[in-house]
């Protein structure tokens, strides 16, 4: 299928986004699992594991996005994008459970196993924003994941700096999954008649709102319990 150059970017830089705000527990995976590795071995065990890391998330990617081909499965798709996107807004994740290796093939291992796991969020989240479109899966994974595991100090001081950026990708992601109800074969007699203008902009656009107006409302609930900190 081809893409306009224009649209083509929007979508890549789409997916390095989303990528990036959903995968900082993965690089603390990667320096928890080569914390035990000698200096000079700790290098290349987070650059194998990143590269297994690598394969491994766009095999995944590429098979959910031709599952999401099947009646229904967008439609399951926008409602689990829903339920991440409010998750990034409300919950701190704690990946501090995982075992050390003194051996780099031990912590490539225990990377990649811990990666899959983590990672059908961010799986399912690409899948949909590529839209089946194995090159943008491939340049967009190829780019953010080293960006993550060599920069996540950077993405980290960014997103406590700039807090809004997390509301931002929260909100793009209800915007995608708004674009994954578009999509749902299952549900395109329901649109037809519809104004285009309001079918490909408006329900995506309501999508993103109501992240944001969920997001908000039990980060304020959260504020208001006893014990609880801003």
């Amino acid at each position: 299928m081809e893409v306009e150059t224009g649209t083509f970017m929007v979508q890549l830089l789409k997916i390095m986004w989303i990528n990036i705000l959903l995968s900082g527990d993965n690089a603390v995976v990667i320096a928890l699992a080569c914390r035990g590795l000698p200096a000079d071995q700790r290098k290349w065990g987070i650059i194998l594991g990143a590269g297994v890391a690598i394969v491994l998330r766009i095999l995944f990617t590429g098979i959910v996005a031709t599952l999401m081909n099947l009646p229904w499965l967008k439609l399951i798709g926008a409602l689990l994008l829903f339920w991440i996107a409010v998750q990034l807004l409300v919950e701190n994740t704690d990946e501090n459970d995982i075992k050390e290796s003194h051996t780099i093939w031990g912590a490539v291992r225990v990377v990649a196993i811990a990666d899959l796991v983590m990672s059908l969020d961010n799986v399912v989240a690409i899948a949909a924003a590529a839209g089946g479109n194995w090159t943008l899966i491939i340049i967009g994974l190829g780019i953010s994941i080293p960006l993550i595991v060599f920069g996540a100090q950077l993405v980290i001081l960014m997103l406590e700096r700039w807090p809004w950026l997390v509301w931002i990708g929260a909100a793009l992601l209800g915007w995608v999954a708004g674009e994954l109800i578009v999509d749902e074969q299952a549900l395109q007699g329901f649109f037809k008649g519809w104004n285009q203008a309001v079918v490909h902009y408006g329900i995506p656009a309501i999508g993103a709102a109501i992240v944001v107006a969920i997001g908000y409302a039990l980060k304020m609930r959260h504020k208001e319990e006893p014990g609880a900190t801003a």
